[in-house]
């Protein structure tokens, strides 16, 4: 392959060295951010064989060419570009100085939570793994796989103290990615969340028992008592917490001689910020939490599968603007409070979306006779199967419509057909077809059958609406 040639058609394609501000890779796209995307010369782009897809977001213009083919790539479009190599953070950077202030507040949690997601994804799968083992009727009627082999109970307790770990020390996670994101020490943001789960106070998750029964602890500073109750779970808390420690950091950093920084801003940084934290705004925060999880609860519970249907639907457009990265945050915070949600209703809505995208695409083989678009589609498809859509949306589906509007049907019924039987998630994982390990036992069995209707829906609709199309194009 012609990578020179390639690069040259690419720069070319994009407006230019004119057009382009900055520019990096990831593992298989260019991730640009160009001065005007009214620019691009999109048909060309599209009728290269090296391009795989491409699509917008974040402020980026991102082409997709695949692993190992983006760094050869790459390096050529530096040589003609003259920009210096950058590292994806920069580009990100660079491209959230054009977006609005929605954008900018979905891309900070974006920026917070994407880091900690593999920590959370191996504690979910861990847990389904033990959900396997420990759910009665899964596999033997009237039985768990440890009751009827006593020898697996200590395996299971082992791999639940083990799935735990990242929800129970959570804050200590988004305490150093949040305040890393805001500018602050994320060490010390680290040390933060270190305290509002210290073994010393009550843990957050018997709050409500010993509230109603007046056994919280205090303690009596001069007078002003102060709760010692721990933030095991929380969100929105350690959040508000690392930001406020962060500002405070770099505030005393500032009014601190320089040989007394090491010593001082450390110590009353992290004594400020506890203190702000247990006083005032650990309580209003984990109120504010506790409200937006059950007004989701109820929000769920009241619309049934109508609103589900609709959230299925809107699922993909709501990818494509990127914003689904601010339900992190929310599931993270509903899968921590299992007791009180029952699991995380967000996590099947998005694999029933996700596999309509892949049978939509999928459905595109039959329909096409173009050798580039099939061979995209075959392997953009498989790969929304298995939870990762960009592929598909961008290189595929938006491209032609109708699968999309396929895709989002299939989404929608098969997300109302979930909300029946209140199919929820006990643990985060893979978006698709490997996300059955991630749902609730007793749900399974209607979680694949939601996995069949989105799909049979989406790939049927989109060869009616494919035929009907290439009908009208003559």
């Amino acid at each position: 392959m012609d990578y020179s040639q390639a690069a040259k058609q690419i720069f070319d394609a994009i407006g230019g060295k004119e057009n382009l501000s900055a520019a990096a890779h990831c593992a298989t796209r260019l991730r640009l951010v160009l001065h005007d995307e009214g620019k691009i010369d999109q048909a060309k782009l599209d009728g290269m064989d090296i391009v795989k897809g491409t699509f917008s977001t974040g402020g980026q213009y991102q082409i997709i060419l695949g692993a190992g083919i983006v760094n050869e790539v790459y390096k050529e479009l530096s040589k003609l570009t003259g920009i210096e190599e950058m590292s994806t953070k920069d580009v990100s950077n660079a491209g959230s100085k054009k977006l609005n202030p929605l954008q900018r507040f979905v891309k900070m949690l974006s920026d917070i939570f994407v880091p900690i997601i593999p920590a959370i994804v191996a504690g979910g799968l861990l847990m389904g793994i033990n959900n396997l083992l420990t759910a009665q009727d899964l596999f033997i009627e009237g039985k768990s796989l440890v009751d009827a082999n006593p020898n697996l109970a200590d395996l299971a307790a082992m791999i639940n103290t083990f799935a735990n770990a990242a929800f129970v020390f959570l804050p200590i996670l988004i305490g150093f990615s949040a305040t890393k994101r805001f500018g602050g020490n994320p060490f010390l943001g680290a040390t933060l969340g270190m305290l509002m789960v210290h073994p010393d106070l009550l843990n957050g998750n018997s709050y409500g028992e010993a509230l109603a029964n007046g056994d919280i602890p205090y303690w009596n500073i001069l007078g002003l008592e102060i709760a010692k109750i721990g933030y095991q779970g929380t969100v929105l808390p350690v959040l508000v917490s690392s930001f406020l420690l962060a500002k405070i950091e770099v505030t005393i950093r500032k009014i601190t001689p320089s040989s007394l920084d090491n010593l001082l801003t450390p110590l009353f940084s992290i004594f400020i910020t506890g203190l702000l934290t247990f006083t005032i705004v650990g309580p209003i925060t984990r109120t504010a939490g506790n409200l937006l999880s059950d007004g989701l609860i109820w929000l769920y519970d009241t619309t049934g599968f109508i609103g589900s249907a609709i959230f299925g639907l809107a699922y993909a457009p709501i990818v494509i603007t990127g914003m689904h990265h601010s339900f992190i945050a929310v599931e993270t915070q509903l899968l921590a409070d299992l007791a009180k949600s029952g699991g995380s209703f967000i996590f099947p809505v998005a694999a029933m979306s996700n596999v309509a995208q892949g049978a939509a695409t999928l459905a595109v083989l039959l329909l096409v006779r173009d050798a580039k678009l099939k061979g995209i589609a075959s392997a953009a498809g498989l790969s929304a199967l298995l939870g990762i859509t960009e592929p598909a949306l961008f290189g595929v589906n938006l491209k032609l419509r109708y699968p999309f509007i396929g895709a989002i049907i299939g989404s929608a019924i098969a997300s109302g057909f979930l909300a029946i039987f209140h199919v929820k998630a006990v643990a985060l994982g893979a978006a698709g077809l490997p996300g059955i390990i991630s749902i609730k036992p007793g749900s399974i069995i209607y979680y694949i059958i939601g996995m069949v209707i989105s799909c049979a829906v989406a790939f049927i609709v989109t060869i009616i609406l494919g035929k009907r199309a290439m009908k009208k194009q003559g």
